[in-house]
This record gives structure tokens, C-alpha cells and sequence, in this order.
């Protein structure tokens, strides 16, 4: 059975026990307001479904996610502009701090928050082709916020991580293996099962052991992405 909200549509695998979570509004999977909402309740209700062993979470052929609206990025109102990063950042630090596994499955472009959703997720699973992976706000006149910073350092490769930030590279699939956006890379017609395979291998660990040793393998990350995203949320209020 599949629940749909805007353009986030949760289904089941075939045992019940992957939640796919699904981005499609039909254009570039923008993160708007109600669609960081979409799959944060998503990202809840798979957490609470004592069945599931770990959800994916999945753009449409060929694009994954452009990053934030840009229509709020582009508006001027900087109390918007606040927020909505703010919600950004509190969905990626969700992804990373969830109590299941999360695996991304990229089924195309992923650049700025959309490739930020990709830092925070377990697993990444991305499809081979011509696809543009990375952080570009430099190049488009914006700067990452400090959460951004935060997790990049922690999840992307040190060799890379000056090109990836300051220099707004974009790259295809395969060399974002080895920046760190993405595990690997598979032809796009398999990349949503090799990403639910993904999933349906974490069904031996025990949840509450999961939660448990995330929780505290990665809370020195967690508390500060919660501070630096309180901090900005105090810059709109």
C-alpha cells in the first residue's frame, strides 16, 4: 500500500520490512517547505514501524534532488531564506541521526542540498551516466551554512573536500564515489533495487543496538549540526 503527500510517496517492500520513500513533483525534486516536511513524516513513520529494517530514500529517473527551492532562495526575504536551510539541515541531521539505516538511491543529478541529502544517508547507491553530483552554492553566489560544513568534514573525503566546497565542483557518479557523495554506482535501471538489496541486508542488526551505537558513534556530529541550526533559526526570529 503507498501513502502520497504532495510529492512524497512512501511504499513498502514485498515482506514489509524497506520503507521507499520517493521524491517526484515532476520537475527538479526541489526542496520546498512541505516537501522537507514530506520526508521527514516519511523518515517517522518507518522509524516507527516496528517491521522495518531501514528505508530508502529515492528521486526519480534521472534526477534525485536540485537542493532548495530557489524560488525562496532567490525571493530576498531572508527570514524565508533562514528557514527553509534551516528545515535543510534539520532533515539531513534526521537522516544522519535516524534511528534506522537510511540508503539513498540517486537516481540522477544531486547537487547542493539534494547532495547533502546523499552526505547524510548510510548507504549511497547512484546511477552511472551523465549526471552532476556536488555542492555548487559557491558558484551560484551562495555559501554552505555551518551544519553543511559540519557533516561534509565528517562523511567526505579529506583529498577532496577543498574542491568540493570551495570550488563547487560537480562531478559525474563514478568520481563521486571517490569524493564521498556516494558507495557505488550501478546502471539506472538497477539503481532502485540495488539500493533496496541495500536495505534488505541491515534486517540481521538488532534496532535497538543500531540506534544505540549510531546515536553515540555519531552524537559529537549530531549536537553540534543541532546547535549550529538553532543558531540560524535565531537569525529569523
Amino acid at each position: 500500500m503507498a501513502a502520497t503527500t504532495s510529492a512524497v510517496t512512501t511504499t513498502t517492500a514485498a515482506d514489509g520490512t524497506v520503507a521507499l520513500i520517493t521524491m517526484d513533483d515532476g520537475k527538479a525534486n526541489a526542496l520546498s517547505t512541505s516537501m522537507i516536511a514530506d520526508i521527514s513524516a516519511a523518515l517517522d513513520d518507518a522509524v516507527a514501524d516496528e517491521a522495518c529494517v531501514a528505508a530508502v530514500l529515492a528521486g526519480r529517473a534521472g534526477r534525485f534532488s536540485g537542493g532548495f527551492d530557489l524560488g525562496v532562495m532567490q525571493s530576498g526575504d531572508m527570514s524565508a531564506i533562514v528557514n527553509l536551510v534551516a528545515d535543510g539541515g534539520a532533515l539531513v541531521r534526521k537522516i544522519y541521526g535516524c534511528g534506522l539505516p537510511v540508503i539513498a538511491a540517486c537516481t540522477g543529478h544531486a547537487v547542493a542540498a539534494g547532495a547533502l541529502m546523499l552526505v547524510g544517508s548510510d548507504v549511497r547507491v547512484g546511477a552511472e551516466g551523465p549526471f552532476k553530483i556536488g555542492l555548487n552554492e559557491v558558484a551560484i553566489g551562495l555559501t554552505l551554512p555551518d551544519w553543511a560544513h559540519t557533516i561534509a568534514f565528517e562523511r567526505l573525503s579529506k583529498r577532496h573536500i577543498q574542491r568540493a566546497i570551495a570550488n563547487a565542483r560537480l562531478t559525474d557518479p563514478t568520481v563521486a564515489v571517490d569524493v564521498g557523495f556516494l558507495d557505488r554506482v550501478v546502471a539506472p535501471e538497477q539503481v532502485i533495487d540495488a539500493a533496496l538489496e541495500e536495505a534488505a541486508a541491515m534486517a540481521p542488526l538488532d534496532r535497538g543496538a543500531y540506534r544505540r551505537t549510531m546515536s553515540g558513534f555519531r552524537k559529537p556530529t549530531l549536537d553540534t549540526m543541532d546547535a549550529q541550526i538553532a543558531a540560524d533559526r535565531a537569525q529569523a526570529s
